[in-house]
């Protein structure tokens, strides 16, 4: 099957050699779907939707061939998985929600990537990739990404990224804090006011999640964050998930996408995520939630990330937000006050001043910084560092570089100290929980909420359909020791 869909997959792993060498928050899974408790097994979910997951996917691979100059084939493809789809459907027993009962869990696997075995039924399943200097960890499970090591001044590996020692443990977490570690969020990610939006004269309503039903977050009830992704496949230092979205919380058409992750031998981790609508016009907003601390708690004295150092030369506005974090529909200058990093400064130094920067009654910061390239820069042109931050305690600085328009700081204001840092990040000095403002979210996206402020000026980069071009969200982070 991975041969027929070589159209795409060949542009998700055209720049793994490059790499290499150095080129380059409510709502269970188990409660969206089924209404039943949260102990209840993700298989169920898997089984209960496998048939018409076989069925749309088998006109993706009719797309992809046709594609590919093989439409001779096309029928032949269509009609075997749409019959594998009917004797599965025929042949499994239909899950009530109201009868479901609760089912032990998967234990816990690891594969690395000199395994032969690629694609796992356990969506907890462990992965691991590697190249000179750097290592990554991801699981099925919302495509995520659970740990990333690189070396500090000292020769040390680090892990640099917040998250949990096993799989399971992020069910866990999305049944009671919901935190989106190391996920990637779609179909729409942010925030869309009302949970609403309108497209060619039709308006959509997608599950308002957030904030007592005033807004969507990061794609609805259901979101990609806690979809179990297919591990399509893998290499020793890169590996590609793949997810059929057939119109999940009420966006339009269906959705492929695939994600690619891959390190290189110049310490650089890269994210490619690709989306193609399959049927009918839809926004995109691809990103990634990774929650970093480049001190790596290893600070005795302070497990914040408040005296490491942000830069964003290019980000001299935000969009203007109301007291729930929904985009008002302006966008205003940072420029001399606290959301002003467009020279390095520490997170910490002017963070009491954002009062209200994480909605009311909140202070720190939580914003849409615009990247706004030179003017002598394409739009897209992901030869600028957009973004360097740093660590004066590990000597650790990550440099980003990206074709997307914004980037969604979020610095960890809401942690209340309950989350347990994991065992690599555990260094006997009495750090054991992630505190407030312990960490720092990055997401590199388009403008938030642009399906209702298409003023703001990026709408082109989130309506896509069946004649456009696909969604790509590309995006390289670059490690390195400072000093």
């Amino acid at each position: 099957m991975l041969a027929l869909l070589a159209p795409v997959l060949a542009y998700l792993s055209s720049a793994n050699a490059q790499a290499t060498t150095g080129t380059s928050a409510s709502g269970s899974l188990l409660a969206g779907i089924t209404g039943a408790p949260g102990s209840a097994a993700t298989a169920m979910t898997t089984m209960a939707t496998m048939p018409s997951g076989m069925s749309a996917m088998s006109s993706g691979m009719s797309s992809a061939m046709a594609a590919a100059g093989m439409s001779s084939m096309t029928s032949m493809s269509a009609s075997m998985a749409s019959g594998m789809a009917a004797n599965m459907s025929s042949s499994m027993p239909k899950v009530q929600a109201q009868s479901m009962v609760s089912m032990p869990l998967v234990a816990n696997m690891t594969i690395n990537s000199s395994d032969s075995t690629v694609g796992s039924a356990n969506p907890f399943t462990i992965y691991n990739i590697s190249a000179t200097n750097i290592s990554a960890s991801f699981i099925p499970y919302g495509a995520r990404l659970t740990a990333l090591k690189v070396p500090d001044r000292n020769g040390v590996m680090q892990d640099v990224v917040c998250g949990y020692d096993t799989g399971e443990q992020y069910l866990n977490d999305t049944e009671h804090n919901h935190s989106y570690f190391g996920a990637v969020v779609g179909r729409y990610a942010n925030r869309i006011k009302n949970g609403t939006f309108m497209l060619n004269n039709q308006t959509y309503h997608i599950p308002a999640n957030e904030h007592h039903g005033q807004d969507t977050l990061h794609g609805g009830t259901v979101g990609y964050d806690q979809r179990n992704w297919t591990v399509a496949a893998q290499t020793p230092n890169s590996i590609t998930f793949s997810l059929l979205d057939e119109g999940f919380e009420g966006f339009p058409g269906s959705l492929m996408n695939y994600v690619t992750y891959t390190v290189g031998n110049d310490s650089t981790w890269t994210i490619r995520m690709v989306s193609i609508p399959l049927t009918e016009a839809t926004p995109v907003l691809m990103s990634s939630h990774v929650y970093w601390n480049l001190d790596a708690f290893t600070n005795p004295s302070n497990a914040t990330v408040l005296n490491e150092t942000l830069w964003m030369p290019y980000s001299s506005r935000i969009t203007g937000i109301n007291g729930i974090e929904v985009p008002n529909g302006t966008l205003e200058s940072v420029l001399n006050g606290p959301y002003d990093f467009t020279l390095p400064k520490p997170i910490g130094r002017d963070i009491l001043q954002a009062v209200g920067g994480c909605g009311t009654n909140c202070t720190g910061y939580d914003q849409c910084f615009l990247i706004d390239r030179p003017r002598y820069a394409a739009p897209e042109a992901t030869d600028l560092t957009v973004l360097t931050y740093s660590s004066d305690v590990t000597g650790i600085k990550l440099e980003i570089e990206t074709n997307q328009q914004a980037l969604q700081i979020y610095t960890c204001d809401n942690l209340d100290g309950t989350i347990p840092v994991k065992q690599s990040q555990q260094h006997g000095n009495g750090t054991t929980t992630i505190p407030q403002y312990g960490c720092m979210v990055i997401e590199v996206e388009g403008i938030i909420d642009n399906i209702n402020f298409p003023a703001l000026g990026n709408e082109q980069y989130q309506i896509y359909s069946t004649d456009t071009e696909p969604s790509v969200v590309f995006a390289q982070y670059h490690f390195s020791v400072m000093d």
